[in-house]
């Protein structure tokens, strides 16, 4: 129970009502969803929202029913009032803070940039923050500033009007628009394979993000790298990142589909369901070459800049890595390539890069 996750939501409902209104097509807000996502993530102990009630009468039944308390902003003088709510909200978020120590985790629902120094200082304070808000109607600001953030129409349980969602979520639009006779053959296969199998261009990259997180990891970390350490890590580079956008209902399920393309290794580790990662051992240098000059050919320009290659490398071979061979850079990979006689590496002063051509 001591380590379970407290978490404290507070929510701009004003931000979220008339997202959730405007962007997706007209529809209520209701909290359930973010209840249910949060629960997954510790316990919800405290939760609050602020809003002139009058212009939301009908939500507060909803609200009160999921144990949610209604803080009461009256908004009377025209733009001043939305501030005042802003200001509450913040206050109380950081006085939280510092008063309850036990709450670990504070989640800000909305999409209003403003909050963002507000997210600063939690974290300051060495509190996680989790945002949830309305894709359309969040700021570019605010999820980068966040641990994580949710939007609300991708949560389970939000059904979003077709004509909303079809631009919202586009790599997770499995399912062909209607047209006449020739989708079902199309489809027939999606069943039986892998549910990401035809959005090859998305998993590819994710992919490469998977493999060269692994790789990080292990060389900054004495341990093994974990199913739940790699999860953190890729919410620290994108908070927004999450495996159902891709197709798949859990991050294990990820996981396995990209040990079966011989992106990663998963082996038992000490907590069940939660297995160790790592990168399949590519020990063939000869091959490594061999992969290198495909590519080099394969950009067709003759020279090829250092800067950017190895990404290359990866696009063909997500789980490369030039440290599986025994070298400590890929500049130290791609000369140990020249001695062989795979390439010719010159410098470019133009460029302030090496150049790579290939040996014949």
């Amino acid at each position: 129970m001591e380590l379970e996750d407290r978490l404290a939501v507070f929510l701009d409902y004003e931000n979220l009502a008339l997202g959730a209104r405007e962007h997706l097509g007209g529809m209520r807000f209701d909290f359930r969803p973010i209840a249910d996502a949060l629960a997954e993530r510790g316990r919800l102990v405290f939760r609050r929202a602020y809003a002139d009630w009058s212009y939301f009468d009908e939500d507060r039944r909803m609200l009160t029913r999921s144990h949610v308390e209604l803080i009461e902003m009256p908004q009377r003088m025209g733009s001043s009032r939305k501030n005042a709510a802003d200001i509450k909200m913040a206050v109380d978020a950081v006085e939280m803070a510092f008063e309850r120590v036990y709450i670990s985790t504070f989640v800000i629902c909305t999409g209003d940039s403003d909050f963002t120094p507000l997210v600063h200082k939690l974290r300051e304070l060495n509190k996680r923050v989790i945002g949830v808000g309305v894709e359309k109607s969040t700021s570019r600001l605010l999820p980068p500033a966040c641990d994580e953030f949710l939007y609300y129409d991708r949560l389970e349980g939000i059904e979003v009007p077709v004509a909303s969602s079809e631009k919202r979520r586009p790599r997770r639009a499995l399912e062909p628009v209607p047209e006449p006779a020739e989708p079902e053959p199309e489809s027939e296969p999606e069943s039986d394979a892998d549910p990401v199998a035809t959005d090859s261009g998305d998993v590819d990259t994710l992919a490469v993000l998977v493999a060269q997180t692994v790789a990080g990891l292990q060389q900054s970390s004495s341990g093994q790298v974990n199913a739940s350490m790699l999860k953190r890590t890729l919410l620290r580079k994108d908070p927004t990142f999450s495996e159902l956008d891709y197709g798949f209902r859990a991050f294990g399920e990820l996981l396995r589909h990209l040990a079966a393309r011989n992106v990663v290794e998963l082996a038992d580790g000490p907590a069940k369901g939660d297995p160790d990662v790592s990168l399949p051992e590519h020990g063939d240098r000869e091959e490594a070459f061999g992969l290198l000059r495909s590519v080099i050919t394969d950009l067709g320009d003759g020279r090829v800049a250092l800067s950017g290659l190895k990404n290359q490398l990866r696009k063909v071979r997500p789980a490369f890595s030039e440290k599986k061979l025994g070298y400590r850079s890929f500049l130290q990979f791609c000369k140990a390539a020249e001695t062989s006689g795979v390439v010719r590496l010159t410098w470019d002063s133009g460029a302030d890069d090496y150049m790579l051509t290939i040996q014949t």
